[in-house]
């Protein structure tokens, strides 16, 4: 195990570097379908014309080698016939040379000269060779009959293989095989392919002796070769022909797509006058004009969107401005009414505080809508100076102190030691974690409330934690809704106006910042709020996790590791 170990990092770094090359070639090969289609009927057709090229080939191979052993079983049966019948007649030359005992001077006389006139019949179209009786088992001797002679400087003995001789020399009949010409030293000439026949015959004085005829194959070859080269030339041509026609077939296909794709881009980035050129009347002209409908209706619908949204807009906000007149009178004669409550009857009092109670409730929805509608507008600016947010921290738990003394509830701060600075507008901020803290002591369920500030790189967070009833599955998201509830039963009883979250999540995204939650049913929930240290810079992360490290599961996992590394140590 350990000598393997260092192998590890060694192939990670091999690998790589072998696949940083190829990432490119890679990235293309996924976005383009019009080279996966060339690609893929190139290599098809490749395929199947190499496979037709072997069968092709094998068949014209086979048909031109019966041929050839046809015509050559027929020669070499007639060359046979031949020999044999001069041995059994002897001219008259030979029957006198016999008469005057000199047979073994006229047999390999008569054996040289048979040879000679068997291949003069061949005009270069075979060899004749002749061997003595027994070279299958020993080499031939340069005497009498056992000597081994061939026609047009062939050698007999290196051209007729030795499993042929054997053959010759132990049965009857004629016997054939496929080897090659070697000719003698000096003659320049190189081997060359050719088709063997043998059989055993008998020489004028009726001892044994083996007759070969070789049927060069140079004309088979040829032929072959060029079949070869017509097969692979037509097969280039039908490759790369298949393959532009797969191109200039995919290409009608993929450019309407392509070009699709480029406008619904287009459409996506907000230019919704983007239109397909629609010609011709087939599927693509269909799919152009199916789709530049589409994208009329998107246009319409978005527009009638847009137009409903700024009258929405503009209603929320001329009627927040339209109250502030009454309201503004209401809450005069309100405040007289309720500083004199000590002179009314309890009930008349009691009417007085509940009135001057909803007025301060109507007036931070007022302001609520006008913030959300100046957000709506996008008319909210942000004034951004360096501000230590710990400053801010201390004044919304100077203003929550009231609410947590009576909900029983602590407020502890931890990470204050450090300055955490950060361009930001301060009001803004204070209202954000106000809103944090106030509903982590209202839903605290009586126990501690703890802010946590952190910064870190290029970023700065203020995270509010409570262990109360907490959020369930998907409700994380949702808590940012505007008007949202997670049990509509439960009373607000600081009556909250069901925008606050919803504004504090604008005003994080106006810093650039982000407002997140987290939340496990039982185990209370976490808030947190992440700014750039510099205005306008790009978050990459946040300081402050925002699973809290004492959640369930980070508890469970902090209890597994324990017991593993007891287990360990006391191995």
């Amino acid at each position: 195990m350990a000598d393997g170990a260092p192998g590890g990092p060694l192939l990670r770094l091999c690998v790589r570097l072998v696949r940083r090359p190829l990432l490119p070639a890679v990235r293309i090969w996924r976005r383009n379908i019009q080279l996966r289609v060339v690609a893929a009927t190139l290599l098809m057709s490749l395929a199947v014309v190499l496979a037709l090229g072997f069968v092709v080939i094998a068949q014209v191979s086979k048909g031109l080698l019966d041929a050839k052993e046809e015509a050559a079983q027929s020669q070499a049966a007639g060359g046979f016939a031949v020999a044999q019948e001069k041995a059994n007649t002897p001219s008259a030359s030979d029957a006198a040379d016999a008469a005057d005992n000199k047979v073994g001077r006229d047999a390999s006389t008569w054996m040289n000269s048979l040879v000679k006139q068997l291949a003069s019949g061949g005009q270069t179209a075979f060899e004749v060779a002749a061997l003595g009786a027994g070279t299958g088992e020993q080499a031939p001797t340069s005497q009498g009959v056992k000597g081994a002679r061939a026609s047009g400087n062939v050698d007999p003995t290196a051209s007729v293989p030795l499993d042929l001789r054997k053959a010759v020399n132990h049965n009857t009949g004629t016997f054939k095989t496929f080897s090659q010409i070697r000719y003698t030293a000096g003659t320049g000439k190189h081997p060359e392919p050719a088709l063997v026949v043998g059989k055993r015959l008998t020489d004028i004085n009726g001892d044994p002796y083996d007759l070969y005829y070789l049927f060069p194959l140079t004309q088979e070859e040829e032929s072959l070769n060029l079949v070869k080269v017509t097969i692979a030339t037509a097969g280039v041509f039908v490759v790369v022909l298949l393959g532009a026609i797969a191109w200039l077939v995919v290409r009608q296909v993929v450019t309407p797509v392509r070009m699709a794709a480029g406008i619904a881009e287009r459409l996506s980035a907000g230019r919704l006058k983007e239109r397909m050129k629609v010609t011709g009347e087939d599927d693509i002209a269909r799919l152009g004009e199916a789709f530049n409908k589409m994208a009329q209706n998107l246009q319409n619908k978005i527009q009638q969107l847009e137009e409903l949204s700024r009258l929405q807009r503009r209603f929320v906000s001329d009627v927040s401005h339209e109250l502030r007149t009454p309201l503004t009178t209401v809450r005069m004669a309100a405040d007289v009414i309720h500083d004199a409550r000590v002179d009314f009857d309890p009930v008349t009092a009691r009417s007085a505080e509940l009135l001057a109670g909803q007025l301060d409730r109507f007036e931070s929805l007022l302001a609520d809508l006008l913030e959300i509608s100046r957000f709506d507008a996008g008319a909210a600016d942000l004034q951004a100076e360096p501000i230590d947010l710990r400053d801010v921290v201390r004044r919304v738990i100077d203003g929550a102190e009231p609410l947590a003394e009576h909900k029983g509830t602590r407020i502890r701060v931890l990470g204050d030691t450090q300055p955490v600075i950060a361009e930001a507008d301060p009001r803004r901020v204070e209202r954000v974690l106000r809103n944090l803290v106030v509903n982590a002591v209202e839903h605290g369920e009586g126990r501690d409330v703890v802010v946590r500030l952190a910064s870190a790189g290029g970023a700065v967070a203020v995270a509010v934690r409570d262990y109360g009833v907490g959020l369930k599955p998907g409700e994380a998201t949702r808590v940012f809704n505007r008007f949202w509830r997670a049990d509509p039963a439960r009373a607000r009883t600081t009556g909250g106006t069901g925008l606050g979250l919803s504004i504090a999540v604008e005003d994080a995204r106006l810093h650039g910042g982000w407002l997140q939650a987290w939340g496990e049913p039982g185990g209370g929930s976490q808030f947190r709020l992440t700014l750039p240290r510099t205005a306008d810079e790009p978050l990459r992360g946040s300081p402050i996790p925002l699973e809290p490290e004492d959640s369930r599961a980070n508890r469970a996992r902090a209890a597994a590791d324990a017991a593993g590394r007891a287990a360990a140590a006391g191995g």
